[in-house]
């Protein structure tokens, strides 16, 4: 293995992290009732849209806001 393979690795690596960091995966299971930020209900709704879902609409487009400005 040289270094060329290394960085492939890690470039995929990276993607890979990226992608389950900014939630481009699709979660399952059951969602929570309860938003995990606020404490605030989850529509059902939006718990049948996405499931396996542990935030709000606001508090995820919120958190996706600090994530690409770096903030979290």
């Amino acid at each position: 293995m040289d270094v060329a393979d290394l960085a492939q690795d890690n470039d995929f690596t990276e993607a890979a992290l990226h992608a389950h960091n900014t939630g481009l995966h699709r979660r399952s299971g059951p969602s929570a009732y309860r938003c995990e930020e606020c404490g605030d209900a989850i529509p059902e709704a939006r718990r049948q849209a996405e499931p396996g879902t542990d935030l709000c609409v606001e508090c995820k487009t919120t958190l996706e806001h600090l994530a690409k400005r770096g903030l979290r």
